[in-house]
This record gives structure tokens, C-alpha cells and sequence, in this order.
């Protein structure tokens, strides 16, 4: 597959896979992605799976025409990524391995070997010249391990992102990017959001038109969809405005419940109302909702003395990963001395900017008209925002403002939770000392978006 003219692709799909790292779901398999620039000089980017060794060195052979590589860059170590190298060294034993100082220790552990006559140790700033292509190299620790670095190609405008901007599946699935791009994220990437910022940052002053990550399609168009979404993704922003009842329920009695508090809510005005039951999905979707959605509701059973186990996973995977500027709620359910409310809010106890409604539901086994009406106050506590545009004469208009300079873009309707300014923030009403997430300039330096 030609990215550009000089550009290719070498890796390979995996449609056997049945959990990819051992835990997440791929029902569309995935991709290893590799890349090749053929210019004076050759570079192979990263490796890929062992059990596609053969097939990716096939792949190489095909587009080299019989010349010879001449680097090998390993951008991340994973074996998913890594495992081949070897045996690229042994076929082209002349190629040098391009690599972060980190790696070059992490291949020693692997491989019992650094490749010590071969290593070209790169850091950030680091720059290596093709001939026509020009690369320079992006450190990026932690995104997801702290030997990554992605490689900018000045020339053909090209970010070789690393494991950034990948997603499950293989290069033909037919399914939505967004969804099993954010699975990926927050699966995989989303406690290091503060990492993922400081790269964003970095990224800016790059004129970026193609992004070729280490797994799903290389993006070409509206980059800044793509881009906004991993900004929204790693500063702990809403993505999508609506609530998540995530819930577990032993003997149907708390399903009754959120279920009558879904059709409360959507009563309310309240339109996008996602019902998660924790035991009977892939945890990993319920995670990614968790991170979408403004409002949470968890409701579950007091267990043991304890909470349910599928609502103590789900709520672990959350706070591992950081997270907070969100409203939730609680609905426990217990036969005798219920105390899944209090287990819950402690196990949130160190998210940040976290809201808590006041209203609160406690069944004691079956719902009752008491509860009902606890329900009913808390679906009017989650819509109070919108009945208050309802009574303002309709939903305000959100607009997006894009800096001049960088292009990132202030979303009205998302804000900036983790800086104080709540989702529904004007742009006419951000603080004078307002600056860029990227490059820092000043409020006149934006347009708004038409």
C-alpha cells in the first residue's frame, strides 16, 4: 500500500487474535503497521508480531526492488512491535537499529542483546537524513512506556505517531473509527493523559498531514477531528454530553430500578441515556463510556460487607486511569445494613473535580414508592442543566473557536474541565488570561469555527 510515492506500507493484519494484551476483546482482529521510506537511504519503521515475522519480511522484500535497508527505527518495544526485530538484523545484517537510549536497554532484556555495533541512540530533537526526506525525532514517554518516540518526516509531512492515534481492529474493518479508537485510548493509553498533553504540545508547532500510527488506518483527512478528540480524550474532558447508569444487579431488583430511572430521565429531556450492565459486557466498552459521557450513575448491590465485583472492576479500571470532571451519582441496593454508597465514594475519594449529586437512592431489596421518588428527584437533579435551556427559551448554540496559529480549537460545548471552565462555557465568557492549550497565544488570536 503506497501512503505517498516514496511511502509504503509493510505491516501485516492479525484476524486470529481473540484478546489483544491478553484482556481486550478484538472480534475484528488487529493491525501490526509498519512503514518503509525508500530515499537514498532506507528506513524501516518498527517491526511487528512474531507470529508474522516471515509475512512482514516478505513484505519488506517486495517493496525493496532488491536494494538494501539501511535503518531499522524502532519507535516502541512492545513486543507486538518488537518481537521481529532479530531476525530483521539477521537478514540485513548491515542496517543500523535507530532507537531511544530506553530501548536499546529494553532489547537487551528481551533479546540479550543491544545490538551494540549497529546502535544509533536518538533523543528528542534528534534528527536523521534520508536524502529527499528529512526526520527528526519526537520523545514521548509514556505514551504509553517510557522508551516511545514518534519520528516527524518534515519532508512529506508525515507523523509516525507510535502506538498514538491507533485503534483495535485490522486496516479493512468496517466499523466506526471513534469508538474502538477511544476503546484503545482509555484501555491502553488513558492514565497518561498528562503525558499525552505534554506530546499534543510538542505536535503543535508540526505541520502535520498524515498520521501513521502503529495500529489501524493511516488518517489523511480532517486531522483535526482526530487530533480534538485526543485532546478531549487525555485532558479528562466530556466528550459526549448524556449519562451512564452503569449497574450490576443480583436478582433483577436494582435493574428495575435504573431502568425506571432511564425513562425518568428521558421524561426530563435528558437524550442520550446509555444503560451499561457491568456482569454482562465487555468491560473495556464500559470503561470507554465512563470516560465519554458528562454524568455517571452507579448503582449497585452491598456484597459481602463489600460492593458487587463487576462494580468494584469497573470502578478500579476508572480511578486507574485518572479519573474526574464529572458528576455522579449512587443507587445501592442491600437486604440488611447496605453500605455500597460509602464503599463507592471511597473508592472515588482521590478522582479529582468530581461532583456528587445531593439526591441519593438506598433500596432495601425491592424499589418502592419512597424510592421512586427518590429516583425522580434524581433524574431532575441530572436534567437540572437542561430544563434550565428549556426555560431560557431552548438549547443554547454551542460554537467552536480555532486558533490562528495552531489550529487547536476551544469547544463551548466541552470547555475545559481540568482548567476550571465547566462543558457550556462561552467563549465571550473565558477569563482575559485565556491562552491556547497548544501554543499559548491570547483569546484574539481565535476564529470562530463557521
Amino acid at each position: 500500500m503506497e501512503i505517498q510515492k516514496d511511502v509504503l506500507y509493510v505491516g501485516v493484519n492479525d484476524r486470529k487474535i481473540d484478546l489483544f494484551e491478553g484482556m481486550y476483546l478484538v472480534p475484528n482482529g488487529i493491525a501490526y503497521n509498519s512503514y518503509v521510506i525508500l530515499d537514498e537511504k532506507i528506513a524501516v519503521f518498527d517491526s511487528v508480531d512474531a507470529v508474522f515475522e516471515k509475512e512482514w519480511l516478505q513484505n519488506i522484500e517486495n517493496v525493496l526492488n532488491g536494494r538494501q535497508p539501511d535503518y531499522l527505527i524502532v519507535q516502541h518495544m512492545e513486543p507486538d512491535h518488537s518481537a521481529s526485530i532479530v531476525a530483521f538484523t539477521e537478514k540485513y545484517p548491515e542496517a543500523k537499529v535507530v532507537s531511544s537510549a530506553k530501548a536499546f536497554v529494553m532489547m537487551q532484556n528481551y533479546f540479550s542483546q543491544n545490538f551494540a555495533g549497529k546502535q544509533i541512540i536518538v533523543g528528542d530533537g534528534s534528527s536523521l537524513t534520508l536524502g529527499h526526506h528529512q526526520l527528526t525525532f519526537v520523545a514521548a514517554p509514556m505514551v504509553h512506556w517510557p522508551e516511545v518516540m514518534m519520528t516527524y518526516d518534515e519532508t512529506a509531512k508525515i507523523l509516525f505517531s507510535a502506538d498514538a492515534f491507533g485503534k483495535f481492529g485490522t486496516l479493512d474493518a468496517d466499523e466506526d473509527w471513534a469508538c474502538e479508537a477511544r476503546r484503545y485510548y482509555f484501555g491502553i493509553v488513558g492514565k497518561y493523559g498528562a503525558q499525552v498533553q505534554t506530546l499534543l504540545k510538542k505536535l503543535s508547532s508540526c505541520e502535520v498531514q498524515t498520521i501513521c500510527p502503529l495500529h489501524g488506518p493511516v488518517l489523511k483527512e480532517n486531522l483535526r477531528y482526530y487530533l480534538d478528540l485526543y485532546n478531549t480524550w487525555s485532558s479528562y474532558g466530556v466528550e459526549s454530553e448524556g449519562v451512564l447508569i452503569a449497574y450490576t444487579s443480583v436478582y433483577g431488583n436494582t435493574k428495575k430500578a435504573v431502568e425506571f430511572l432511564a425513562e425518568k430521565l428521558k421524561e426530563k429531556g435528558c437524550e442520550k441515556i446509555v444503560l451499561n450492565d457491568l456482569a454482562r459486557m465487555d468491560m473495556a466498552e464500559a470503561v470507554e463510556d465512563g470516560f465519554r459521557y458528562g454524568k455517571i450513575v452507579l448503582a449497585t448491590t452491598t456484597y459481602n460487607g463489600e460492593i458487587f465485583p463487576f462494580m468494584r472492576e469497573f470502578i478500579h479500571n476508572l480511578t486507574e486511569r485518572n479519573y474526574q470532571n464529572r458528576t455522579v451519582a449512587f443507587i445501592e441496593n442491600g437486604s440488611w445494613a447496605p453500605v455500597a454508597t460509602r464503599v463507592m465514594q471511597g473508592m472515588l475519594e482521590k478522582c479529582k473535580n468530581l461532583q456528587y449529586t445531593t439526591a441519593t437512592v438506598k433500596i432495601l431489596s425491592a424499589m418502592t414508592e419512597e424510592n421512586k421518588a427518590q429516583i425522580e428527584a434524581l433524574a431532575e437533579e441530572l436534567c437540572k442543566d437542561i430544563n434550565a435551556e428549556k426555560q431560557e427559551g431552548g438549547k443554547k448554540t454551542m460554537a467552536k473557536y480555532v486558533c490562528n496559529i495552531c489550529g487547536w480549537t476551544y469547544d463551548e460545548e466541552v470547555g475545559m474541565p481540568e482548567k476550571g471552565i465547566p462543558a457550556g462555557t462561552k467563549f465571550e465568557d473565558l477569563p482575559e488570561d485565556f491562552k491556547c492549550e497548544l501554543c499559548l497565544v491570547t483569546k484574539e488570536n481565535f476564529t470562530k469555527e463557521e
